[in-house]
């Protein structure tokens, strides 16, 4: 009998002295939620481009090319949006002799977001980033926590009208358990994945209220193209757009900026005309026929309501 009981004793111990990791119990609760939320999402799709991340923290510069990976694959999961490949992005930066992780002011997002044709653009930084090691034991067995945790700061700018549309923070905590028993059992070093774990709760914690905030915002897209005989936009089946739908069209003006916090409030905009998708072009364009007023190349074209 004594002898089962420590055969049992030493079983339960052996068991704790593997490696286990975890996220915590709200941040679990997030990923779900978030999950959720996103599977509902049927409708037009629109265009964002993620910038790098800048990474304000003493720790490698690789947490702000992790972060911005992560909400993309986030973003992605939705199946919202239309991703903008990070090549071009980069391409536009460096030929505007931008920093590719530096932080983007809105009126400065919305030029570039105009020239890759996105509706949004999202920029981000590392503000805070830690990693902290715990051992203790008992004379047999010791223990060995590790975890890292980080505060992700994200804003998005709406391009069509250079304000920013979304701007909060969130916060992650990853963790590792292991240990040994009479020296038996995981002696691990750091595990650097401990670093994307806590990267992607914090990203997840702002998904659910950064795609509500994307999605509020009016859906638009451009007239491509005026020839003499055909009228094209940028926008089309892959977008979720549908022959025979109505679109109206607007011109825009200047921006209108606060004085007092230099904030870009809206730009100016007038309706020029409307027009109906007659047939759908390549992979993601339409070929459009005028029903009211006029139409250039430039122009801005909203979902008639």
């Amino acid at each position: 009998m004594r002898i089962t009981i420590i055969v049992m004793l030493l079983a339960g111990l052996f068991a704790g002295c593997g490696v286990s990791s975890r996220v915590t119990k709200e941040e679990a609760i997030s990923i779900k939620a978030t999950q959720q939320v996103t599977s509902k999402f049927k409708g037009i799709k629109r265009r964002v481009a993620v910038a790098g991340f800048t990474n304000k923290t003493a720790y490698g510069q690789r947490l702000g090319t992790a972060a911005s990976d992560i909400l993309i694959t986030e973003l992605s999961k939705t199946g919202n949006y239309i991703l903008i490949e990070r090549e071009r992005l980069d391409k536009i930066m460096e030929e505007q002799k931008l920093s590719l992780t530096g932080v983007i002011d809105s009126r400065t997002a919305a030029s570039i977001g105009n020239m890759l044709g996105a509706g949004a653009i999202v920029t981000g930084s590392i503000t805070d980033f830690g990693v902290k090691t715990e051992s203790g034991g008992m004379i047999l067995s010791q223990g060995k926590k590790q975890s890292a945790s980080c505060t992700v700061d994200v804003r998005v700018v709406d391009v069509t009208t250079g304000r920013i549309i979304f701007a909060d923070s969130g916060k992650g905590l990853a963790e590792k358990s292991s240990g040994t028993f009479l020296g038996v059992g995981s002696k691990s070093g750091y595990d650097e994945t401990l670093e994307g774990e806590s990267l992607r709760a914090a990203i997840v914690k702002l998904i659910e209220n950064m795609v509500s905030q994307i999605n509020s915002s009016v859906w638009t897209c451009n007239v491509a193209d005026v020839t003499s005989s055909r009228i094209y936009i940028d926008a089309g089946r892959f977008s979720g757009l549908e022959k025979g739908m109505n679109l109206d069209v607007f011109r825009q003006g200047k921006e209108i900026v606060s004085p007092s916090t230099g904030i870009v409030l809206g730009r100016e905009e007038k309706k020029s005309g409307s027009v109906q998708i007659i047939e759908m072009f390549g992979e993601d364009a339409a070929i459009v026929s005028v029903t009211e007023g006029n139409v250039e190349k430039g122009d801005l074209c909203k979902i008639h309501e």
